[in-house]
């Protein structure tokens, strides 16, 4: 038997209740885990609210780090006693696990368990927006919503150390303060100040050549007014509620701009392309283009008061919990 959080049906952050589940021996290509961090995303609230499909009951959780215990029949590339880091499929909030040997990849003997688990999804996120989708290069402007979290504060010091300028939303003071030591050269606050008007004066109506967006509604169709002619916007998640059909003609008038909705997972499907990425991020931390050595501690059993903060926006930076 192993601790897990479990959502019984879709509902709020009281939704996550801890119990004992009984966990079988790994399956055929199936590694067995014992986690020692976990990683805490927003997709893991769309999940318990039912936002993205999921069969319930349900245990939440896409991102981990531990040491492999046990493997399934066919499985070469790892072992018993291997440390391990994943962004895989849903299961993630327990204290071990069964998962994919696929979906695992070896941890560096120079990051800790908490590292591993911050670096995967947010990591893997960053990378994919600013390599991948939109490859940020030396010169140019960039605006982040919601820079300081967790995967806006990786952002804004990732897309800083690629010679972009970066400027960053935020709620408040104390966040601005950290998008401002993650890397951002600029920070608006949202809550005060009209952020399409303020990237105006910031750039003297150059403006910028993409916007990654994490929040959703309430940046759009703002964000739009951000953009440089041919600029593109990058929507990545929904915090302040998903973005509504609009008229694709706003595009034309704005300045024949690009829109895209990506996801992490069509970019790790392929096994290669996904351990290019994670290479790519552990060569980022190393040259200190990204930090993600100091995330927020939880116990396992805090998973729903953990929810409650990070839904209503009172945390910043990355969180993981603790079996």
């Amino acid at each position: 038997m192993v601790r897990v959080i479990i959502a019984q049906a879709p509902g709020g952050p009281d939704a996550l209740k801890l119990q004992e589940a009984p966990l079988a021996p790994p399956g055929l290509g199936e590694a067995q885990i014992r986690q020692h961090a976990i990683g805490v995303n927003f997709i893991d609230i769309y999940r318990r609210r039912g936002d993205y499909p999921a069969d319930f009951p349900l245990i939440v959780g896409h991102e981990g780090a531990g040491e492999v215990s046990a493997v399934g029949e066919g499985v070469t590339k790892v072992k018993p006693g291997d440390r391990v880091a994943y962004v895989g499929p849903i299961g993630g909030y327990a204290e071990a696990r069964n998962i994919p040997a696929a979906s695992l990849i070896r941890l560096p003997d120079d990051f800790s368990y908490e590292a591993g688990a911050t670096m995967m999804l947010k990591g893997l996120t960053a990378q994919y927006l600013l390599r991948r989708t939109f490859k940020v290069q030396q010169g140019q402007t960039v605006l982040v919503h919601a820079g300081a979290g967790g995967v806006g504060q990786l952002l804004c010091g990732w897309a800083s150390a690629l010679g972009a300028t970066v400027i960053a939303t935020a709620g408040g003071r104390e966040k601005a303060d950290i998008a401002r030591r993650a890397g951002a050269a600029h920070v608006i606050l949202y809550r005060d100040e009209d952020f399409a008007a303020r990237v105006r004066e910031i750039t003297r109506g150059r403006l910028c050549e993409v916007v990654y967006d994490g929040v959703g509604a309430a940046t759009f169709p703002a964000s739009l007014d951000c953009l440089a002619p041919f600029g593109m916007f990058v929507s990545f998640g929904s915090a302040s509620g998903p973005i509504k059909a609009f008229d694709l003609g706003l595009l034309a008038q704005k300045g024949s701009l690009y829109v895209t909705r990506p996801s992490l997972f069509t970019h790790i499907a392929d096994r290669r392309v996904y351990e290019d990425m994670t290479a790519d991020v552990i060569d980022a931390v190393r040259r200190r283009f990204i930090s993600i050595d100091r995330p927020q501690r939880f116990p396992l059993e805090e998973a729903a008061k953990v929810h409650a903060a990070l839904e209503s926006r009172q945390t910043s930076g990355a969180i993981v919990l603790t079996p």
